[in-house]
């Protein structure tokens, strides 16, 4: 078997790259990243280790593509950002998102290889999510149950409308699903998608508009500052979170079983079960890394913020007995044990 990865040397495609070479011994991998993120060249001695080739490529570069046939073309490259192009310099996340997107399809159809692709639960509408109702608890927002179509207590399903402003990240992604559709329309594609919500976990280099668990836990070992951001500065938002190691549970399943996958598009999330607002976060990093420090408060709420985001996994969980097995407290305690044994390369990218 053939494996071909994008974006693997970043944060999700290199621990799906390292779970898929013990689940399938004699595969061979190959991860192709452009190391635009900082930190993702710190993955590259990990992945030779464990006899997976990397190549260094850029999915906007027809290119850079590796020759010959993939039986499976897995995209994990991606801007990763919800605030990327509000700058008003949109065209890194455009070629990257959409033109990147195109070319994994081109190369796949080229390759006959098999795609799985990781989209986003940023694709849901803006609006939708925020003006459902919602109740103000001790220390997190939970939303109501009020009858709006996809959107309960429990979370957003795959029946929410898709009419409406999601960010100009989220329609990139969406952009990308629907492209999909048509390959498998046009070409006899064969093709999952999964809308992952928040992953975390080891060898996530956080950043304030992504990997908000890497993010609070490096801050409280490194004695960093940090903010409440938004919706009254009182670190009441919520969103649910999958530990990395489940996700690469899930896709390792949709490999050797893809044929019960194939045409698969829907919530890959953490849901209620594993969700966290920012102040219970900071609980829990309190208790695991013993330091406690300074968090500001910032009332205004950034463009595109969410007050909310748990997925409903329920159709997920009908045709598959996975669920995610390692809860939040989990996913601080893995990070924080991360963090101390790679202090000195994380205090360097600082």
């Amino acid at each position: 078997m053939r494996i071909l990865i994008t974006g693997g040397a970043g944060f999700i495609g290199s621990n799906l790259a390292l779970h898929l070479r013990g689940v399938l011994a004699d595969a061979e991998i190959v991860c192709m990243d452009n190391l635009y993120r900082s930190g993702s060249e710190l993955n590259i001695p990990r992945l030779r280790a464990a006899n997976i080739r990397f190549q260094h490529g850029d999915i906007r570069q027809t290119g850079d593509f590796p020759p010959g046939a993939f039986d499976f073309l897995i995209e994990c490259s991606a801007e990763p950002s919800v605030l990327a192009g509000q700058d008003g310099s949109p065209e890194y996340l455009f070629h990257t998102n959409v033109t990147g997107a195109f070319h994994c399809l081109e190369a796949a159809r080229r390759m006959g290889a098999r795609l799985i692709f990781l989209s986003t639960s940023r694709v849901y509408p803006i609006a939708a999510l925020e003006n459902h109702g919602w109740e103000e608890k001790e220390g997190r927002f939970a939303w109501l149950d009020q009858g709006t179509p996809g959107i309960s207590s429990r979370g957003v399903s795959e029946d929410a409308p898709l009419t409406g402003a999601r960010s100009l990240y989220g329609f990139t992604k969406l952009a990308a699903e629907q492209m999909i559709e048509e390959y498998r329309e046009t070409y006899g594609l064969k093709a999952v998608v999964n809308r992952c919500g928040v992953v975390a976990g080891p060898w996530q280099f956080g950043k304030v508009d992504q990997g908000v668990i890497a993010l609070w836990v490096m801050a409280h070992v490194f004695g960093r500052k940090l903010a409440y951001i938004g919706y009254g500065g009182g670190g009441k938002q919520v969103r649910d979170v999958l530990h990395v190691a489940d996700l690469c549970d899930l896709i390792a399943d949709q490999v050797t079983r893809f044929d019960s996958w194939e045409g698969w598009l829907g919530n890959v999330a953490g849901g209620l079960e594993n969700s966290v607002s920012l102040r219970e976060l900071t609980a829990l990093c309190q208790e695991v890394t013993g330091a406690k420090i300074e968090i500001s408060s910032n009332a205004e709420t950034r463009p595109s913020d969410l007050r909310l985001f748990i997925a409903d996994c329920t159709r997920l969980f009908a045709r598959t007995s996975w669920r995610p097995r390692r809860d939040v407290l989990y996913l601080v305690e893995d990070t924080f044990a991360w963090v101390k044994a790679n202090s000195d390369d994380l205090l360097r990218l600082a």
